[in-house]
């Protein structure tokens, strides 16, 4: 019997909504920890997780039985369930809707997980905008500014 045999791997980034910095250094680790639990228990990868007070990255290698919208759901939604229930931010913390979605070729993993361990020193030189919409242009994908996050600026 034959059986399908593949690797995907896609960095996902989304932020808190508003664009706030919410998301503080006291508990990322933790929270880091539970939404890779997550991804493990969707029996994906997790290669790569990081992010600043207002964002996110992570790094996955995905099945293609995998829906990759029903696993962002998931992570949104467990997520901010988690931060809620362990009290967290003083402040009510919600996910933006949307979502950043980028493939990469298994060549060019250790330049990603590196890009994503260095998120803190990255965004000293660059605004979450300026990256994000970097990304989108350097994957060729068409937008509209005015579908792009909520900008605090």
């Amino acid at each position: 019997m034959a059986g399908t045999f593949s690797q995907i791997y896609i960095q996902v980034v989304f932020a808190v909504k508003g664009r706030e910095s919410l998301i503080h250094a006291s508990w990322e680790e933790e929270l880091y920890k539970y939404i890779s639990g997550i991804v493990r228990n969707k029996e994906q990868k997790i290669l790569a997780i990081n992010g600043m007070p207002d964002h996110i990255h992570f790094l996955i290698g995905m099945k293609p039985s995998c829906c990759l919208s029903d696993l962002v759901r998931e992570i949104k939604k467990s997520s901010n369930d988690f931060i809620r229930e362990k009290k967290f931010s003083k402040f009510r913390f919600q996910w933006q809707e949307g979502y950043g979605a980028f493939s990469y070729s298994h060549s060019a993993l250790d330049n990603v997980i590196r890009y994503i361990d260095n998120q803190k020193e990255h965004h000293k030189k660059q605004t979450f905008r300026e990256e994000y919409v970097e990304f989108l242009k350097k994957f060729q994908v068409d937008y509209k500014d005015e579908y792009l996050f909520e900008w605090i600026e």
